[in-house]
């Protein structure tokens, strides 16, 4: 059995780079995949707690369900927004998409 704890460094490192890509990147496709990691790794968080503390009870597989539906839905909307704004702008650099700018 794996232990537990290379579950969370997996996840740290998984978190880890999602937060590097939101916060390098300036492509908002790439920001979104950043976020998507960081979603990633937290659901790997709550099925390893889940696996080696609560394993009988299913609490946990039905939040990480909820978090994986909140992540789709996330993603969905965030792709119609950066579709929306390229076509737009003809960019998907953050920097340059100042519409909300009065």
């Amino acid at each position: 059995m794996i232990p537990l704890a290379w579950y969370l460094i997996f996840s740290a490192g998984l978190f880890s780079i999602g937060l590097l890509g939101v916060l390098v990147r300036k492509n908002a496709v790439s920001i979104l995949m950043g976020v998507e990691l960081m979603l990633n790794a937290v659901n790997v968080n709550l099925l390893a707690f889940w696996r080696y503390l609560w394993a009988p009870e299913v609490d946990a597989q039905v939040f990480v369900a909820i978090v994986l539906i909140a992540a789709a839905a996330e993603a969905v909307v965030g792709l119609a927004l950066i579709i929306s704004a390229y076509r737009r702008r003809q960019t998907v650099v953050v920097d340059e998409m100042n519409l909300l700018k009065g």
